[in-house]
């Protein structure tokens, strides 16, 4: 058979070489971008992270677009946080604190912080990564200085005794919020820099333990224990993920479980918060202390499996405080009873879990920075979520933390998605790069 003849090759007797060839590019192609993803026991050692993700199982990774369910997940949560901010709400005015707002006072400042959260979104989507990764220190620097402002008489505002906002006229500003953006930043272009070096304690973790120190003395002359918790947890997770050595990290665990109990042993309130905690329904505790978690966990105890219906709370009736912002999901347990409480559970189950995807996809193209930091941002979604869910259910102390995406909070709200769309990003760069192109 002559090659020279293309019509000498018939379908009867096999493939011709082009089409061999076309296939076996084909295959080669392909089998690049499989070995990204499917490494071998042999090849375990070139990650340079705990790989503790499976990113092959389920379905494969579409090549091209973005992550649209991760975005209808954090819609769903915007959309029914909005519903459950103004139901919880809505009876404020009577109040005599609250008497010159109306009923949608906090409705159309909700609205508003979305809207501007949604426009930040757009526009840090566009940003790629590798910008985020070169202004990394400035942003963690600019946070510093944000949470001294914050201290300085007559330009943080002070509400129930805590130093935390800085009124920017249509919202108020809160540090602490930018800190856990800018700590998930820092900690993961520290890791990709310290990664030949991260087996050694004094060049590798102390640095990171000594700026985590200073965060939590700004954030404790607040005070804001809750957010120095949330930003403790992101650092030291990134680390984790990062490869520091496990010894080093059980050390570094102890230090700040001990700080945790110093400070609690040495201040009267925590103290009696933390008793309040173990036994809300004491008489010393139930009218003080454990006020805000007994009517919660009433709001619990009426909801039962399908709730009393939407706007039936009884316990928003000025029963239980700051039900529109820490203390959420103890309407939605009224409201929308156990089925309710489950769904907003799942949801950031599994948002928490498909960060730590999208993370664990760019670790795999060789993108430590931006797998690390997706990765603290999913620390951070789950971990304050889980705080929250476990005050609201008297499984932990009480603390001011705001369940994320659905509390009212403006600086929370736009902070949250400002941080989602870098993790959005990510995904879309990710994609790129699979389908042969460049981030």
């Amino acid at each position: 058979m002559s090659l020279s003849n293309p019509s000498t090759l018939s379908p009867s007797k096999g493939p011709s070489i082009l089409s061999l060839s076309k296939d076996l590019s084909l295959s080669k192609g392909w089998a690049r971008a499989a070995s990204l993803f499917q490494r071998g026991p042999a090849d375990d050692k070139h990650v340079p992270v705990r790989d503790w993700v499976n990113v092959t199982s389920g379905q494969p990774a579409r090549l091209l677009g973005f992550d649209q369910a991760l975005v209808w997940v954090v819609v769903a949560l915007l959309a029914l946080g909005l519903v459950m901010v103004y139901s919880a709400s809505v009876a404020l005015p009577d109040n005599p604190k609250f008497a010159r707002y109306a009923p949608t006072f906090f409705l159309t400042r909700h609205i508003l912080s979305i809207a501007i959260a949604v426009v930040a979104a757009l526009v840090v989507v566009q940003i790629p990564v590798s910008v985020w990764e070169k202004s990394a220190p400035w942003m963690f620097v600019g946070s510093l200085l944000l949470l001294v402002v914050v201290l300085v008489p007559h330009i943080g505002r002070v509400v129930y005794g805590a130093r935390r906002w800085i009124p920017l006229g249509i919202m108020n500003f809160q540090p602490s919020e930018l800190a856990k953006l800018a700590i998930a930043m820092y900690a993961a272009g520290y890791m990709v820099r310290k990664m030949d070096v991260k087996e050694n304690f004094l060049r590798a973790v102390l640095p990171m333990a000594v700026s985590v120190a200073v965060v939590g003395l700004l954030l404790l002359a607040e005070p804001d224990m809750g957010a120095f918790l949330v930003i403790a947890a992101i650092a030291m997770g990134i680390l984790f993920l990062g490869g520091v050595n496990g010894r080093m990290f059980l050390l570094i665990t102890a230090v700040l479980v001990g700080a945790f109990v110093l400070m609690i042993s040495l201040s009267e309130w925590r103290r009696e918060r933390i008793f309040a905690y173990l036994n809300p329904w004491d008489e010393k505790y139930t009218l003080g202390k454990a006020y805000q978690l007994s009517h919660s966990l009433i709001a619990f105890g009426r909801g039962e499996i399908f709730g009393q219906g939407l706007g039936a709370s009884v316990e928003k009736l000025h029963y239980l405080p700051e039900a529109h912002t820490d203390f959420l999901l103890a309407v939605i347990g009224e409201e929308l009873g156990f089925v309710g409480v489950a769904c907003v559970i799942f949801a950031f189950f599994w948002l928490s879990r498909r960060l730590f995807h999208i993370g664990r996809q760019a670790i795999a193209l060789d993108r430590v920075f931006a797998g690390l930091f997706a990765q603290g941002i999913g620390i951070w979604m789950g971990g304050q979520a889980f705080i929250n869910m476990g005050v609201n259910l008297g499984l932990l102390p009480t603390k001011g933390l705001t369940l994320p995406l659905m509390s009212y909070g403006g600086s929370a709200i736009v902070m949250n998605m400002i941080a989602l769309a870098i993790v959005l990003r990510v995904d879309i760069e990710n994609r790129q790069l699979m389908r042969g192109g460049r981030a």
